[in-house]
């Protein structure tokens, strides 16, 4: 069972990366991409923001039911707990490529356009570098676990994980979620930013920060005092200046 657990966890995984990179030309509009977030057949108004707010809406309840303690306990009542992140990265994963395909484009109004060459350079440029900090920021936590891969690789040695430890490793010395950094940068640099894309970024900025909420009354229930002092002394999306994190992010 546990070489078909580890096989399960890395299909998840390729599944991940491919809609990962996926989206990653949809929110940017990159040529190469066949439907991206502003590209597609236009449809009625109505049709469109029913569609997209009905997609964003089951993204954000996957996103935030799945990833909350009280559910992980239930759910390892039913699934074995070593595959319980690789079948929380699959439905993730399933959810993002539903709204990726189904996505309707709406065009107008245009909110702003940049056809300066340097501006429309520094707004793709913060674009990837959104992107670079996300990417580092799930590598700084341990980007195998939170995808599940070491667990399945944990499972398959016969072992077991060592308890979930507290630490500040670059870009968490600074902000509590680096992460969610990179995906705000990505979302809202664009140099061309229609309705549609503004109701992707608009939604998922909400959402990303009702997720920080619950997210940190976890690590609070988790860690506790020390946990409360990282919050004290480090600002949550933009730099505490003059105030320094003691020792202690979190791999969870």
């Amino acid at each position: 069972m546990a070489f078909f657990a580890a096989l399960y966890g890395l299909a998840c995984y390729v599944f991940f990366l491919a809609t990962f990179v996926y989206a990653i030309g949809f929110v940017g509009n990159l040529p190469l991409i066949p439907k991206t977030i502003d590209s597609g057949a236009a449809v009625p108004l109505v049709e469109a923001l029913v569609v997209d707010v009905g997609l964003l809406g089951l993204f954000a309840v996957q996103h935030s039911v799945m990833a909350r303690r009280g559910f992980k306990r239930w759910w390892t009542q039913v699934i074995p707990e070593s595959v319980e992140r690789s079948t929380y990265v699959l439905a993730a994963s399933a959810v993002l490529a539903l709204l990726l395909w189904q996505w309707r484009p709406i065009g107008e109004p245009i909110v702003w356009s940049v056809n300066d060459p340097v501006g429309r350079f520094v707004l793709f440029g913060i674009f990837w570098i959104g992107w670079g900090v996300l990417l580092i920021s799930t590598y700084l936590i341990n980007h195998f676990e939170l995808f599940g891969l070491r667990q399945v690789w944990v499972n398959l040695r016969g072992r077991s994980l060592p308890e979930p430890v507290f630490h500040t490793p670059l870009f968490y010395r600074h902000v509590r979620h680096p992460l969610y950094v990179g995906f705000l940068l990505a979302f809202w640099a664009t140099p061309q930013m229609t309705a549609g894309h503004l109701l992707f970024a608009a939604a998922c900025t909400g959402y990303i920060l009702i997720g920080i909420w619950f997210e940190e009354r976890d690590l609070v229930a988790q860690f506790g005092p020390r946990y409360e002092l990282y919050r004290q002394q480090v600002g949550m999306l933009l730099p505490k200046f003059g105030a320094r994190a003691g020792k202690g992010s979190t791999r969870s």
